[in-house]
């Protein structure tokens, strides 16, 4: 019986940005150079795929470093690229650890950014989804009280500042580019004097992905968005594909959550890859749909991307090998 046809809309840019990259390369190298185990606070990134590979490695993922046995202290311990809350390595540093930040450095340009308006004497407005890790670290940049955070339009429509004159603003680096528009043309008009961070603060990436996604998803029956349940610019994806004219979307960690017996008739599906979902799964889905469809892959790509972020200086000596990407580069 012949498969029916399909066609695989495949985006580009999509999967690893240069963050996520280098930061999972931190902990490759780190174990190439100490030796297992080494330490990780929080998910490097947000992929279970990537965090149990690295597990499988000798990395050891722990929630804060008082988990951190006595005998292991010498160790290396990593800070994931969401960014940390400066209490963090005051922490490690107290406790005589050795650590290796991995924070994205397009994060760190955005806790420069707060940190220079509260210098100048603004208050901060970030705007960002409570709880999200990047959130947490870019308010523990500043003291108390000198952040407020806004989510939705709603939020900025109902803010009310002790000093209406004196705000400067940052975003969180993952957000949908439209959605946030939207949120500081609202404090804009609310806040005529409001300042805007010296530079854009969502990355390159998410805004390249995005793109790439609405160029694609116009006409498609489904968009798939591979990617963790909490992953901002992942989640991002589906919203954007389905404002941009896909009738369906969803966002799956592996090709197994694919739910082949409601898919129904499909003539072309959109695929994606969240900024921390890796090459082999977007390979794994393709293949998946091979098997049941006569597929044909056609290219939607609208940016290059050739960004790369050097690691810390205290790995640049350790060789990294194509074979030791392997298990996510393919």
């Amino acid at each position: 019986m012949a498969k029916p046809e399909l066609t695989i809309r495949l985006c580009g840019p999509r999967g690893f940005c240069a963050g996520v990259d280098r930061a999972i390369q931190i902990v490759v190298l780190a174990l190439k150079a100490y030796g297992a185990p080494v330490y990780v606070r929080h998910e490097i990134v947000h992929n279970r795929y990537v965090v149990e590979g690295l597990e499988a490695k000798g990395a050891i993922f722990v929630e804060e470093l008082d988990e951190i046995p006595a005998e292991h202290r010498e160790q290396p311990v990593v800070f994931s690229a969401h960014g940390v809350p400066k209490s963090v390595p005051a922490d490690a540093e107290a406790r005589n650890l050795f650590y290796l930040d991995a924070t994205c450095p397009l994060v760190s340009k955005v806790h420069k950014q707060a940190m220079r308006h509260q210098r100048l004497g603004r208050h901060v407005v970030l705007i960002g989804h409570a709880g999200h890790p990047e959130v947490i670290g870019t308010m523990g940049q500043l003291p108390q009280g000198s952040v407020s955070l806004i989510e939705t339009v709603e939020d900025a429509e109902a803010y009310q500042p002790a000093d209406p004159d004196n705000l400067g603003y940052v975003t969180q680096t993952t957000l949908s580019v439209d959605d946030t528009a939207g949120v500081i043309a609202k404090l804009a008009e609310r806040f005529p004097n409001l300042t805007a961070p010296a530079a854009d603060s969502i990355c390159y990436a998410t805004t390249n992905r995005q793109e790439a996604v609405k160029e694609a998803a116009p006409g498609c029956d489904l968009f798939i968005v591979v990617g963790a349940p909490n992953s901002s610019n992942s989640k991002r994806l589906v919203e954007v594909a389905l404002k941009a004219g896909a009738s369906r979307s969803i966002l799956v960690q592996r090709a197994s959550e694919i739910d082949w017996d409601s898919i129904g008739d499909i003539r072309t599906v959109g695929l994606s890859a969240g900024a921390s979902a890796p090459e082999v799964i977007v390979n794994e889905i393709i293949e998946a749909f091979r098997e049941r469809f006569d597929a044909k892959v056609d290219l939607a790509i609208t940016a290059e991307e050739n960004e790369h972020f050097l690691v810390n200086r205290e790995l640049r000596e350790i060789e990294l090998t194509h074979q030791d990407m392997a298990w996510v580069n393919g």
